[in-house]
């Protein structure tokens, strides 16, 4: 349902990320994180000037960087149903390892990537209050 100042489906904000290599970003957010491409738009020169991905709930936009947009690198935390599968899918996707899942303190499974264009994703599935409570 969209309403008068977004689109159906986007929650008020959005990640951005603008890469050096949005094409491999997509296919390792596909790989890595089930994501679904809702919407695309390229430049001229046929680069990337917008994508639009959901990933969960949630959706995130992505674009090729240029002389006028540079790259930037950017931290996500992200929920996901089974963080071990995560973990496991985006190194096989192109991450590097940043930490191998545990449980945290905070209560949740938690793990860290880098994907191939160098963003941080921190992969978690909370465990519930009860989790908290016994740490």
């Amino acid at each position: 349902m969209s309403t008068a100042y977004q689109p159906s489906g986007f929650q008020s904000i959005i990640p951005y990320l603008t890469v050096k290599g949005a094409e491999q970003l997509v296919t390792f957010l596909v790989v890595a994180f089930e994501a679904e491409e809702r919407q695309r738009a390229l430049r001229d020169d046929g680069t990337i000037a917008n994508i639009a991905m959901r990933i969960g709930d949630s959706m995130l936009e992505i674009s090729e960087a240029s002389a006028t947009y540079g790259a930037n690198i950017s931290a996500i935390h992200l929920y996901v149903v089974d963080t071990n599968a995560a973990y496991a899918r985006a190194l096989q996707g192109g991450a590097t390892s940043l930490f191998s899942p545990h449980d945290a303190a905070y209560g949740e499974r938690t793990a860290g990537v880098v994907d191939p264009t160098g963003n941080s994703w921190y992969i978690a599935t909370y465990q519930g209050e009860q989790a908290e409570d016994n740490q």
